[in-house]
């Protein structure tokens, strides 16, 4: 795993479960690196080892998305947070260097397919986040249509919080909620295309955004990752057969399965032994292959 705890010309600001982010040594250029590292987490956790190459897979997939969404897939130029100059060589394959914007305090869910939390509830209450569905769908089916399904970045060390679309106007105003919605439902529909295209369904992902120096709402974080996407294959979704079979991901849900059979979640995770490691490693490498193959 590579050290970014040092990089001449750049601060050390914070660090995530999976990103390290710095800012210049005179901060005062409204710039920032994003560096993605080999850390994996579940359930909470940063577990050890991490996912040999996972930082580098996961920022070529995300300019590659960012390509798409700036008009390569035929749509309209979805502002982003980039700025087009070269990271530092320590970290080059990595990091992305962008501009510093106003975040805001949502995370922008987009469900396309009934899975994961959204069954467990549908299944109690016939919904999703609140969000009323038809009755009779199963896990895996796919929804009526997208639905977006906002959660409110909480503090540090404290869990994300499903939020109502109401609630996200109360945070943000009307206007920007709206913007937020709309924006967020209109990237997952050109995503899920591009990915059927591909041979894949997006089943889900997460966006965040920021507001410029200007106003404008631009895309920002990282994009339609394995580690903020459900990816599946598309023939296996559709040949049916057991959910396990159906939704098999091209993330780390081959860790959270290995995981949840050996930890009762109480103490310190145990070490991942080295196969789960490269087969995770592995599922990372076939999604991006597969997006970006010809």
């Amino acid at each position: 795993m590579t050290n970014t705890s040092a990089l001449p010309g750049w601060n050390h600001v914070y660090s995530g479960k999976v990103r390290d982010l710095y800012r210049p040594a005179d901060d005062s250029d409204g710039r920032m690196l994003v560096v993605a590292s080999d850390r994996v987490s579940a359930f909470d956790h940063v577990l050890s080892p991490g996912i040999p190459g996972k930082g580098a897979l996961l920022t070529e997939l995300s300019l590659w998305w960012f390509d798409q969404l700036a008009g390569a897939d035929g749509g309209r130029a979805i502002p982003n947070h980039l700025l087009g100059q070269t990271p530092p060589d320590a970290v080059a394959d990595r990091a992305m260097v962008v501009r510093d914007l106003d975040m805001q305090p949502i995370e922008c869910v987009v469900r396309g397919y009934l899975t994961g939390s959204g069954w467990a509830e549908y299944r109690v209450d016939g919904t999703v986040c609140g969000i009323p569905l038809p009755a009779g769908l199963f896990n895996g089916d796919r929804l009526p249509e997208p639905i977006f399904t906002p959660a409110y970045k909480a503090p540090l060390g404290e869990h994300d919080e499903n939020i109502s679309f109401e609630r996200t106007v109360e945070l943000v105003g009307a206007e920007r909620a709206a913007q937020l919605r709309d924006t967020s439902i209109e990237i997952y529909t050109r995503a899920a295309a591009t990915a059927e295209a591909k041979g894949l369904v997006l089943a889900d992902t997460k966006f965040e955004f920021g507001v410029d120096a200007d106003g404008i709402l631009t895309l920002a974080d990282e994009v339609l990752t394995s580690d903020s996407s459900r990816y599946w294959d598309a023939a296996t979704w559709a040949a049916g057969g057991t959910p396990e079979e159906r939704m098999a991901s091209f993330d780390k849900q081959i860790v959270r399965d290995w995981l949840s059979a050996e930890w009762d979640k109480q103490g310190t995770p145990p070490e991942l032994p080295a196969d789960i490691v490269e087969k995770t490693a592995g599922k990372y490498r076939e999604l991006l292959e597969r997006l970006t193959a010809a």
